[in-house]
């Protein structure tokens, strides 16, 4: 199975959100929960984003968030 990989500025380019958020998302992906939803690919140097990963993680968010307003 192929994994839809993006560099973060190429994933910031192409979504709504700013590539200075996607790196702080990334900077604190351990408390955020993206670590654990495996959106951040490192190899090597490079930080790439799963973006089918990413869209869980997203839907995610909105889950916990429904929750705590109920």
């Amino acid at each position: 199975m192929a994994r839809a990989l993006k560099t973060v500025s190429a994933f910031a380019d192409g979504s709504p959100f700013s590539e200075a958020q996607v790196r702080w998302w990334i900077f604190n992906e351990k408390t955020n929960g993206m670590s654990d939803n495996g959106v951040i690919v490192r190899i090597g140097k490079r930080v790439y984003i799963d973006t089918d990963a990413f869209d869980r993680w997203v839907d995610s968010q909105q889950q916990t968030r429904r929750e705590v307003a109920v």
